[in-house]
């Protein structure tokens, strides 16, 4: 059996960096799916709980405890959506600053780790063609 697949690879890339990640952040009060919450709040600041949810790939039910021990810890603010009464809005607050550049920090050390030996041109390659997969796949 080929363990070589493109598949294969990538997700065993992706559990190594996740797993690097979670080894790094250590000494942050974050958990991994915390880190991930308030990258993409950083990303997309002003996202819908629900659209959060699904970047996050977990249910909304389950964000809703995600989203309260962040705002616990003052890191969110929920902010009434102004063109749907019932839903929410997220977004950083200022004390979350020196978490994302933690979180970034850590983001940078493992993909130069990840990129070591590669070439610019090698790297220029493999981010273009990732690129474009998830542009194929986005289609769908």
């Amino acid at each position: 059996m080929n363990n070589n697949t493109l598949g294969f690879v990538m997700s065993d890339v992706t559990r190594l960096m996740r797993n690097l990640f979670k080894k790094r952040l250590k000494g942050q009060d974050l958990t991994l799916v915390q880190a991930r919450a308030l990258f993409y709040i950083a990303r997309f600041e002003g996202v819908r709980q629900v659209e959060l949810a699904d970047m996050l790939e977990i249910k909304p039910i389950s964000l809703v405890r995600l989203i309260d021990l962040l705002v616990e810890a003052d890191l969110i603010e929920r902010r009434p959506d102004p063109k749907d009464r019932r839903a929410y809005q997220i977004y950083l607050s200022a004390t979350a600053q020196p978490h994302i550049d933690e979180i970034l920090r850590v983001i940078k050390s493992i993909q130069d780790d990840a990129l070591a030996g590669l070439s610019e041109a090698e790297i220029a390659t493999v981010t273009f063609a990732f690129e474009k997969m998830r542009s194929n796949l986005s289609a769908f």
